[in-house]
């Protein structure tokens, strides 16, 4: 008879270690993305909050057909709350209306959502994510996929393809290519918008811009006539 009383007691107190064990890490099954920043910024996952102002969540339209990926916040994002919005955003911007598109058609999101960096003086450098943070986050890159719903992905740059693919690739390998994600969607890897900033040659920007562009307008062709 102990034995049996024991049991429900030992069941609730599992039950509320694992409900502790998700506030503690802010994963818990979202209904929508409007809930994202609340639980992103409750997030334990990995250490990058203790320095970052606040989460950065996806934005834009869910469901959607096309779903846009980056690598994490950089210094504005994670000031303002939002993502691309720094330089590489306005870069992007740019990218998408030339491509027929703007950021409310779609979903933007990054692979990580905290910002990681180095002080230096009194300026913020951006630091890569590690694997370990890359997969501490990729819950909330697997929820917003499940609230989007989309027919294509795009990895902006080899850290969301990583997060996207769960192994290390090179957009040299992968760009151009479809990947199947799962049996509804599919991933395209292209640059990151920011590698345009950092070409020194304008010849060579231009053309890189225009290919940038031409794949933005293949994707937005693909998922519509999809």
């Amino acid at each position: 008879m102990k034995n049996e009383e024991e049991q429900p007691s030992t069941r609730m107190r599992s039950r509320v270690d694992d409900e502790g064990k998700q506030a503690l890490t802010g994963a818990r099954t979202l209904k929508s993305t409007r809930e994202l920043p609340e639980a992103i910024n409750a997030c334990r996952r990995c250490s990058l909050w203790k320095s970052a102002t606040q989460g950065v969540p996806g934005e834009g339209k869910a469901p959607s057909g096309l779903m846009l990926v980056g690598e994490a916040p950089g210094d504005s994002e994670d000031l303002q709350g939002h993502p691309f919005v720094g330089p590489a955003g306005a870069m992007l911007d740019r990218a998408l209306e030339d491509a027929g598109m703007d950021r409310k058609s779609l979903y933007i999101t990054n692979a990580v959502k905290h910002f990681k960096f180095e002080p230096r003086g009194k300026r913020r450098l951006h630091v890569k994510p590690s694997a370990g943070e890359i997969e501490a986050c990729k819950w909330w890159l697997e929820q917003e996929m499940r609230l989007v719903s989309p027919k294509l992905v795009i990895a902006l740059g080899a850290t969301a393809a990583r997060a996207l693919l769960g192994r290390v690739v090179t957009i040299a390998q992968t760009r151009g290519s479809a990947l199947p994600l799962s049996d509804t969607t599919d991933l395209w890897v292209t640059i990151h918008p920011s590698f345009l900033l950092r070409i020194p040659d304008e010849r060579r920007r231009r053309a890189e811009y225009q290919r940038f562009v031409q794949e933005l307008t293949e994707a937005h062709r693909w998922v519509n006539g999809n």
